[in-house]
């Protein structure tokens, strides 16, 4: 089965892959072997394009070769939301991942889960560490992997077992392929020592970036013993030092170990090669050894790229018995000794040195195991894992626009969340999360709610109208003349001031509920609260914060058409906001502000309700106009409605990008279009309205419902790969607005394209 799967591979199943990794010049071992894979599967398979996205720790410091696509700045978190929208972009057909703690940023390297949380593409994952007694950010972050991943790739065994008894993976998602090796020719030592000046000299080697962990100092007192055996042994220590080491320390572990030699009096019999070695120079040294030592003190390391090196030129190899050497030297293949044993080390060196024929046998068995290894078969095995991957996605396909069932308003999920406090912020799945605790913003949509939901009984009506008010008048500090936004679950607040957005948004609901409470004492009660509180509009600055001002402002005033306090609201923000679209606007960019952000289309709706309160033509215009224009940066290819994702906020003049998309956007569309509907007679606005809402309902990009329609809940986003699953306030809030919007169609007879029945 796997040769098939190989054949098919080498006929082109597979043309794109995205490849993320350290690469040369970058001076570490994942490096070099990224660098490596790269090759091996370009020259293996040469029709298929591999895009490199290089971890980059030093951003300006690495001239890379042109191999590498994109370099992700390690530490910087925009970059990786960056390059996943690039590798979505690019058409790869999946994502091949090196994965090492320490290469990538956030807590244990969170970060990379951050640019795959935003991709749809399969994901193959080779893991260069497995630990078994990880640190909490660890685990959490390998756990991550797990889930996102098709293929996790280990290279020893033990990896296999500890990733099933420790993480609890899943078997059929583990695949071992041995680290890969070089295709060189068994040469006789003695060949290539007259290059080195190591004539007529045994030549025991360790290659590797030089640390404390790599067990020299058990070689270097192994010396004096062997020494005695063979006076012109010469001990090689081939390599730099490790640049984090560099970079705390300097020199300092290098020299320690040159003042240890000394110490033993084997000076003259240890040779220090500092340099990070090109491939082929490095390969010469490894064949001009005699013998290869890895004195490695970690008994947890599942992959040593130096050994499987070593290995694959047919070097005799002795070695601690860390996870990786007991694989790749089981059944003769090379020696173990104990962990720090310098005895063990001494009398195995000159065994090997005193016995020509067991030396080379040992050789060549370690030859013949390298060519299972190299790099042709790890390229064959990768791409044959990555085809299983790919074959096995579900292929999605586009299914034409459904007739729409709007759904009725259901009030259970905003009573799930909520309490005799008020509503709840957050949930993790449909659990109210109450380590979050409560915010004005959703107390003030659920204020509006109450308003707005004719089918909910007089009792539950009145009781949370005032549950959701009292937090509303609660949240007034009356000292800072501002409402408060955040209280923990224990009713302390969090802040004395809260946003503008906040204090925007419950001028909002206070004029809502001024018009529209069912009950008279409500009704008294929020015009009061205006009265009072309305004054703090004037001082917001925040777009937004004015348009929910002046929301809330129009409201009022078609509760009481002469009040003053409304309609000084609504006359002092229109004017800044046309200033504001004079001053941004550009012919492709019809918009308030150079960026795109949340809520988007309450700026045209505030305009629409303010110019038909005013009777200013100009405002209603401007609403219309720029309300057409956000519509179309809302649609999708297929003319689904496409929310602005939370990756859009912030980017200059820049088109919107497709995810993170939430509830809020497609909710403010349907009230915007209703609201240009009101203002215009016109059908089209109905149309727009149903395209916002059929979003919730799965007519989105990936046909997912984001409605849960069996208890009134909705999920909080629609991410690259599906849906975020948790139902927080804002969400269900979202949902269940909308569906009084387009409930409200249906009382006022108003035609609804596509509808498949009349809303209950």
């Amino acid at each position: 089965m796997r040769k098939a799967m190989v054949e098919r591979v080498g006929a082109g199943t597979i043309n794109h892959l995205a490849l993320i990794g350290n690469f040369l010049p970058r001076q570490c071992g994942l490096a070099t072997f990224t660098t490596d894979v790269y090759k091996a599967v370009r020259d293996r398979f040469p029709d298929v394009r591999v895009d490199v996205w290089a971890m980059d720790d030093h951003p300006g410091r690495y001239a890379y070769p042109p191999a590498v696509t994109g370099a992700i700045a390690q530490h910087d978190l925009s970059a990786y939301l960056a390059a996943a929208r690039a590798i979505e972009a690019s058409g790869a057909q999946a994502i091949w991942l090196q994965h090492e703690y320490g290469i990538y940023g956030g807590p244990a390297g969170e970060h990379i889960l951050s640019l795959l949380d935003r991709t749809t593409l399969p994901l193959i994952v080779t893991l260069h560490t497995v630990l078994e007694k990880p640190s909490a950010d660890e685990r959490r972050v390998l756990e991550g992997l797990l889930q996102r991943a098709a293929r996790i790739v280990v290279m020893a065994e033990k990896g296999r077992e500890i990733l099933q008894r420790v993480y609890g993976a899943n078997p059929r998602q583990i695949v071992m392929i041995p680290h890969g090796v070089p295709d060189r020719p068994l040469l006789d030592p003695n060949q290539l020592k007259p290059r080195f000046g190591w004539e007529g000299r045994p030549v025991v080697l360790t290659f590797g970036l030089l640390a404390p962990n790599k067990g020299i100092e058990t070689i270097i007192s192994a010396l004096p013993a062997a020494v005695a055996r063979h006076p012109d042994l010469l001990y090689v220590v081939l390599g730099a030092t490790h640049p984090n080491l560099v970079a705390h320390e300097g020199e300092r572990y290098r020299d320690h170990l040159k003042a240890l030699a000394a110490e033993k009096g084997v000076a003259a019999n240890v040779e220090f090669v500092d340099a990070f070695l090109e491939h082929d120079e490095l390969l010469e040294y490894l064949q001009a050894a005699d013998i290869y030592a890895t004195p490695y003190t970690n008994p947890a390391q599942i992959t040593s790229g130096t050994l499987s090196y070593a290995i694959g030129v047919g070097k005799p190899v002795i070695s601690t018995p860390y996870v990786h050497a007991t694989e790749i030297l089981a059944d003769g293949h090379g020696v173990l000794v104990d962990f720090g044993d310098a005895q063990a080390f001494a009398r195995d060196i000159d065994r090997l040195l005193s016995n020509d024929r067991d030396r080379l046998a040992l050789s060549r068995r370690a030859y013949a195991r390298g060519r299972t290894m190299i790099w042709p078969r790890l390229a064959e095995a990768a791409m044959a894992e990555t085809e299983a991957a790919v074959a096995a996605r579900p292929r999605r396909i586009v299914a034409s626009a459904p007739a729409l069932r709007p759904l009725a308003p259901d009030f259970s999920a905003v009573e799930r969340m909520s309490d005799a406090t008020g509503m709840l912020q957050h949930s993790i799945y449909s659990v109210p999360d109450r380590r979050h605790g409560y915010c004005i913003d959703d107390n003030a949509r659920a204020l509006m709610l109450m308003s707005a939901m004719p089918e909910l009984d007089d009792e539950r009506c009145d009781k949370w109208t005032t549950v959701y008010a009292s937090f509303v008048q609660y949240a007034w500090n009356p000292d800072k003349r501002r409402f408060r936004n955040f209280m923990h679950f224990d009713r302390s607040w969090c802040e004395d001031v809260g946003s503008e957005d906040s204090n925007g948004r419950t001028i909002w609901a206070l004029g809502v509920t001024a018009r529209d409470a069912r009950a008279a004492k409500h009704r008294d009660w929020a015009s009061v609260m205006f009265d009072a509180t309305a004054a703090v509009a004037l001082d917001l600055h925040s777009p937004r914060a004015q348009a929910f001002a002046m929301l809330g402002a129009a409201a009022m005033l078609e509760a009481k058409p002469g009040h003053e306090l409304a309609r000084t609201i609504l006359q002092r923000f229109p004017d800044t906001h046309l200033e504001l679209l004079a001053e941004t606007r550009r012919p492709e960019w019809q918009w308030f502000e150079i960026v795109l952000a949340y809520d988007n289309a309450r700026l045209p709706e505030a305009l629409i309700r303010a110019g038909m309160a005013l009777n200013r033509q100009d405002l209603i215009d401007c609403g219309l106009h720029t309300l057409e224009w956000i519509c179309s940066k809302q649609i999708s290819p297929e003319g689904r409605f496409r929310a602005v994702g939370t990756e859009s906020f912030g980017r200059p003049y820049a088109e919107p990008l497709q995810f993170d998309q939430q509830p809020l956007e497609a909710q403010a569309t349907v009230d915007a279009c209703l609201a240009a509907h009101a203002a215009t007679g016109e059908q089209r606005w109905v149309d727009e309205a149903m395209r916002a809402y059929g979003w919730f309902l799965g007519a989105n990009d990936l046909d997912l419902p984001l409605a849960s329609v069996a208890d009134g809940g909705c999920f909080d986003g629609l991410m690259p790969n599906g849906l975020n699953r948790n139902q927080g306030a804002e969400s269900i809030l979202a949902l269940q607005l909308a569906n009084c919007a387009i409930s409200g169609l249906a009382r006022k007879a108003i035609p609804v394209a596509g509808a498949s029945r009349a809303v209950a």
